[in-house]
């Protein structure tokens, strides 16, 4: 991947008090059909940091403070975790074949086309409401847990205790993710606190992410949405409620309805300078005549696109990488996993099961 994984995610709208996020009934249901929850080892409360970390949330959140210390003491030290956050070994290759099977095969297709078609008029009203096309909601449920198939066993306060106090010094941005991962932390006793759930029923991955669409707390308080009208957000159980917040998500980060997310791009040897194109990375940089001045050829409505592109890269493997031009709404994209082949993978199963529904 040319990013690593990361939900941090600016201010945007706030979660209105009446759809709190009931996580710890709906989790308690959904637990009943995954794996149990993975067990943690020695019990944050014996550490100190942890505790002044507690106060300080109470004292800036207005939180009971005995509720956030015995919170955060409950919480254990997940040991694998950390080590699971390192990068990996530099010059590892990256091949995009090999990541795109992990997720476009026939049992995820066949997933998807079961859920686009029990949940049709939801994702129909969403697409009308967001202008997210329902395949890009699609895709991206599938990436990322199945249709609600592989949610997580971690217990998210374990994982999120576990990264803000024990976050690897070896990782070359320590101190960027620790701090993430306390706004995160802090994000979801915010919320638990405002419920009458137990906040250590939740499960999730191993970053912390829950429900069928893996977000975050922060983007839970963020972006999720009481989208069947039953009165609470339900990540876990409400298909609806998933495909609402998915939308709202996009929204919230600029995706323009009816604009396509990527165009094939080819060059012209003769005048390609690729490090002009590959500088920004995955961020929209060119218009399409700077980007044909620097050897990309594109044709029809790419030439006639008005906006701002990139050159998106997948390599793969021994053989040669592949290219595409990547638009505003493939940028969009990447703000759910900052990576190139995450977006590519979410478009493309989308298509796939698309495809498959109109067979």
């Amino acid at each position: 991947m040319r990013r690593l994984l990361s939900h941090a995610l600016p201010a945007a709208v706030a979660l209105m008090a009446f759809c709190a996020y009931p996580i710890g009934a709906s989790a308690q249901k959904a637990s009943e059909k995954r794996a149990t929850a993975v067990r943690g080892g020695v019990p944050y409360a014996t550490r100190d940091d942890a505790m002044r970390f507690a106060d300080d949330v109470a004292s800036r959140r207005n939180l009971d403070r005995d509720w956030v210390r015995a919170t955060i003491g409950g919480a254990r030290l997940l040991s694998n975790v950390p080590r699971l956050m390192l990068p990996g070994p530099k010059g590892s290759p990256k091949n995009w074949n090999v990541y795109r099977s992990r997720f476009i095969d026939p049992v995820r297709i066949a997933a998807g086309v079961r859920f686009w078609r029990a949940n049709a008029d939801t994702l129909a009203r969403a697409e009308a409401e967001f202008g997210v096309p329902a395949e890009i909601v699609v895709g991206i449920i599938g990436v990322e847990t199945i249709y609600g198939r592989n949610m997580g066993s971690f217990r998210v306060i374990d994982a999120l205790a576990t990264l803000s106090f024990d976050f690897p010094q070896e990782h070359p941005r320590a101190a960027e993710r620790r701090a993430f991962f306390r706004g995160e932390l802090e994000s979801f006793l915010s919320t638990e606190s405002r419920t009458a759930e137990d906040p250590m029923v939740p499960l999730g991955s191993y970053a912390g992410a829950m429900g069928m669409p893996q977000f975050m707390p922060s983007s839970i308080a963020k972006y999720a949405i009481d989208y069947d009208g039953d009165g609470k957000v339900d990540l876990v159980n409400s298909p609806a409620d998933v495909i609402g917040s998915v939308a709202n998500y996009f929204k919230g980060f600029g995706w323009q309805p009816g604009m396509p997310s990527i165009f094939p791009v080819r060059f012209d040897t003769a005048r390609l300078n690729m490090p002009v194109l590959m500088a920004p990375d995955i961020l929209p940089s060119f218009s399409a005549d700077s980007f044909v001045a620097a050897g990309a050829v594109l044709e029809g409505e790419a030439l006639k696109y008005p906006g701002l592109l990139a050159l998106i890269e997948l390599q793969n493997g021994p053989d040669a990488p592949i290219y595409v031009a990547g638009t505003r709404n493939f940028y969009v994209i990447t703000r759910y996993n900052w990576s190139s082949y995450y977006a590519m993978s979410v478009l493309d199963l989308g298509h796939e099961v698309k495809a498959a529904m109109e067979q």
